[in-house]
């Protein structure tokens, strides 16, 4: 199994910037996911999964947060990384760390399909 901790969610203004983190633990194969992703969530909307990064750290982002969220993650550390700049209201969600250690038959790593194993979510309020 693979567990997974977020932290780094907090309150922040319009125009701000939040750094991530999701720490990944597990035995073998799983303790380096191929797949990670940053999914969001509020309760009126439909779970929208933001950003992915593969093993290598080739990233892939919703158009919602192009250009201003960044993946990255650190095998070393073991560490998932989101990256939030220029913040807005409609930012405001609970952040659920991801992954999946299935790879992905093209290679790329969308972060809708990252749905193998999930943490409990950081909470981003922008107001």
């Amino acid at each position: 199994d693979v567990q997974l901790v977020e932290s780094g969610g907090g309150s922040v203004r319009p125009g701000g910037s939040l750094t991530l983190s999701c720490a990944v633990s597990g035995s073998g194969d799983t303790a380096s996911p191929y797949c990670m992703a940053w999914f969001r969530q509020v309760p009126w909307k439909k779970r929208e999964g933001v950003a992915a990064a593969d093993f290598d750290g080739r990233p892939s982002y919703a158009d919602s947060v192009k250009g201003r969220f960044s993946i990255s993650r650190d095998n070393a550390k073991n560490t998932l990384y989101l990256q939030m700049n220029k913040l807005t209201p409609e930012d405001t969600a609970v952040y659920i760390c991801t992954a999946d250690v299935i790879v992905p038959p093209t290679y790329e790593c969308i972060a809708s399909f990252v749905t193998g194993y999930w943490g409990q979510g950081t909470q981003v309020t922008v107001s």
